[in-house]
């Protein structure tokens, strides 16, 4: 299914979270993206830190981690925010929550870092 996704695709985003099991795990994805590209020269892929810790040492290290792998890894990260689940347990989103609340900032940064890689 994962190759049926990616030939459809123009550009893939991997989440990776921050732990070694995730970056470990992301290998499969690679090799599914290298075979892909002998197909679809122009598709483009990038990891996407997704759940990261604020202030920790795994969080800081993974964009490292993940640099054994000839994807690049967005700049825009997206923690681990209890703002995430609340919005969801209310079904809204965080841009419905309170104006300028830094759950909304890291996606409109993600958002801008994703366009920028779209023709």
């Amino acid at each position: 299914m994962a190759r049926s996704a990616i030939m459809a695709s123009d550009l893939v985003l991997i989440l990776v979270q921050p732990s070694p099991c995730d970056v470990w795990a992301a290998k499969e994805i690679v090799d599914l993206l290298h075979e892909a590209s002998v197909f679809k020269g122009k598709l483009k892929s990038a990891f996407v830190i997704n759940r990261k810790i604020v202030n920790t040492a795994i969080g800081r290290d993974v964009t490292e981690a993940l640099a054994e792998y000839p994807l690049p890894v967005l700049k825009a990260a997206i923690s681990q925010r209890v703002l995430f689940a609340e919005s969801a347990t209310q079904g809204m989103t965080v841009y419905d929550l309170s104006p300028g609340n830094p759950a909304k900032k890291e996606i409109e940064a993600l958002l801008a870092e994703i366009k920028g890689l779209l023709p």
